[in-house]
């Protein structure tokens, strides 16, 4: 490949009619845009005295449509999840929201706790925390386990 075949920023250009002129109003019937310029006979659009989101006197959609989206619940329940298959490394024993912090799986020891049950348990554990599924306390106990809501 020579030098000159190679594609560089001085020699790009768009493919051959991908790009197309502005239509040019207003110069006469014979170029096609002229007399009315496309906006037909009379009347207020024809005018140019509308805005883009005028309706003809329906309510705008901005006014239809309700200004604040939905609401924030005073009390809403923010869990941090923990799935079965990171209860593993606890070798027996009690696991509590304190040693769920202190082995990093939650940011703070005040989380509201919830376990979820991806993944296998095969070491016999008691979990206390504030919530589990279904399947997380099915494979707790099955492992041995017990799994106890705070």
């Amino acid at each position: 490949m020579e030098n000159e075949d190679r594609i560089r920023l001085h020699n790009l250009k768009p493919a051959p009619g991908s790009r197309k002129g502005r239509k040019r109003v207003g110069r006469g019937e014979s170029a096609g845009g002229g007399k009315t310029c496309g906006r037909g006979q009379k009347g207020q659009k024809a005018r140019g005295k509308t805005r883009p989101s005028f309706e003809g006197g329906q309510m705008p959609l901005v006014r239809r449509v309700p200004k604040l989206g939905g609401f924030t619940p005073r009390k809403r329940n923010v869990f941090a999840v923990v799935n079965v298959s990171e209860l593993a490394r606890f070798e027996g024993g009690e696991v509590d929201p304190a040693a769920l912090a202190a082995a990093g799986l939650i940011n703070k020891e005040r989380d509201r706790v919830k376990i979820l049950g991806d993944g296998e348990l095969n070491v016999s554990v008691t979990v206390k925390a504030h919530a589990f599924t279904g399947s997380a306390r099915e494979k707790i106990e099955a492992a041995g386990g017990k799994a106890e809501v705070i």
